[in-house]
């Protein structure tokens, strides 16, 4: 049987190079398209993917790298709150002109799906916890904006050209090889990062903030049921997470209890701009439509990634 070709937008990034080793351990065919702007080489080592280099606003090189391919798992973004915050255009311009580029070439080269990476941040500072699919969507940042600009394209592209589509609303990914250094890294590389080299955590706000944090592990599970899921989830968004409510003061906790030692006492910053306060969620529709289940949890992923990145710094590579 002859093995299937699949594209990643941003497949050296974080998210896209553990997809990118799950569909090659299936034995399939996988092309990485990234521009190296957040994305890195390292994600890709000793990996036997097809690399096409380039930028997601670039139309060109867009369908370039979605020729052929059978599925694309859209993952290429520029990432973060606090830099859509800052560069709004940039953002809009990655995010949402780019992923108008890609289905673009997805329905003139035939693909048989286009999975997308969407975000929580499409609901804003929603009033019903656990969010659910069926909440108006509010986001109250420009990345939140451009993501839900990209699953409205999704849907129409759906509904328009008869694309099958999913999107599938991340719920703060985290796990190996997210970069802890990174301007905008996200809180759980900045907090094992931080702590394993005996540095105080930097606290935006009071710390009381609750995310539902997801192992990246269940993120690729997720994406591989999207891309095999029936009709009846065509065109739809999906929560991808755990269902969990874990504070920023408890992660801190958990990330210590992890990492052996006396540890200095967090540095509280002021509040970020376009920060949720409180993001959980109902997945009930991703288990019903997709068979989502997850096979680790939010404890078990943390040792996993805490042990990586320790690994990571006994080897001077942290």
């Amino acid at each position: 049987m002859t093995s299937r070709r699949f594209l990643i937008t941003g497949g050296a990034g974080f998210i896209g190079s553990n997809l990118a080793r799950a569909l090659l351990e299936a034995g399939d065919r996988v092309r990485v398209f990234d521009d190296f702007s957040t994305g890195r080489t390292v994600n890709l080592d000793e990996l036997d993917v097809e690399l096409v280099t380039g930028s997601l606003v670039d139309p060109e090189a867009t369908a370039r790298a979605v020729a052929g391919c059978d599925v694309v798992f859209h993952e290429g973004a520029i990432p973060s709150v606090a830099r859509s915050v800052a560069q709004p255009v940039a953002s809009h311009e990655a995010n949402a002109t780019g992923t108008l580029n890609v289905l673009l070439a997805a329905r003139d080269a035939d693909v048989e799906r286009v999975v997308y990476a969407s975000s929580s941040s499409v609901y804003g500072n929603a009033t019903v916890q656990p969010v659910h699919e069926e909440l108006p969507t509010r986001p109250i940042s420009p990345y939140g904006v451009s993501k839900l600009v990209g699953e409205r394209y999704l849907q129409a592209f759906h509904e328009s050209y008869g694309l099958p589509t999913v999107s599938l609303r991340y719920f703060n990914v985290f796990g190996p090889r997210q970069d802890p250094r990174a301007e905008y890294a996200a809180v759980i590389p900045r907090f094992i990062a931080a702590t394993l080299a005996d540095e105080p955590v930097t606290i935006f706000g009071d710390g009381e903030q609750v995310r539902d944090f997801t192992y990246v592990g269940d993120v690729v599970s997720a994406n591989l049921l999207a891309a095999v899921a029936p009709e009846g989830a065509w065109g739809g968004a999906f929560n991808v997470a755990y269902g969990q409510r874990h504070s920023i003061n408890e992660l801190i906790g958990a990330v210590h209890a992890l990492i052996p030692g006396e540890h200095p006492a967090p540095v509280h910053d002021p509040p970020r701009p376009g920060d949720v306060r409180t993001s959980q969620a109902d997945a009930t529709r991703a288990r019903e439509l997709l068979g989502f289940e997850p096979e680790g949890s939010f404890e078990d992923g943390l040792r996993t990634t805490v042990a990586w990145f320790a690994q990571l710094r006994d080897a001077g590579g942290l």
